[in-house]
């Protein structure tokens, strides 16, 4: 079983498609009917559906990071610079750290891809 993901509302549609294509449990804030919420409220939703939550939006790194220092609690977030990581490389880390992954692993903490 996959730990599911729940993908941020800048994330490539791509990186969605391909993770779905390999069978990974994704969740868009756009499904979800969430578009155009603030970042604060996209990293609870991710706590309330018990969901890793993966962006490349500087500013949902910075709210990660304001909860961490707080000690709030979240599932984890997962972060990639668009400029510095390839689709394919999201792709297959992401793969990677929701089939190898365990469920409460990344509780509290932020992953940086590349891995």
């Amino acid at each position: 079983m996959s730990i599911p993901l729940y993908m941020d509302e800048n994330v490539h549609g791509a990186i969605t498609n391909g993770l779905r294509q390999r069978g990974i449990d994704v969740l868009t804030v756009q499904e979800d009917g969430r578009s155009g919420i603030l970042d604060p409220v996209v990293l609870d939703r991710a706590i309330a559906l018990d969901r890793l939550l993966f962006s490349q939006d500087d500013d949902l790194l910075t709210e990660a990071n304001k909860r961490l220092t707080a000690g709030t609690s979240f599932p984890g977030v997962i972060f990639a610079r668009q400029t510095k990581v390839s689709i394919g490389t999201c792709i297959r880390d992401l793969e990677l750290i929701s089939t190898l992954g365990r469920n409460g692993e990344f509780k509290d903490s932020v992953l940086f891809l590349p891995l």
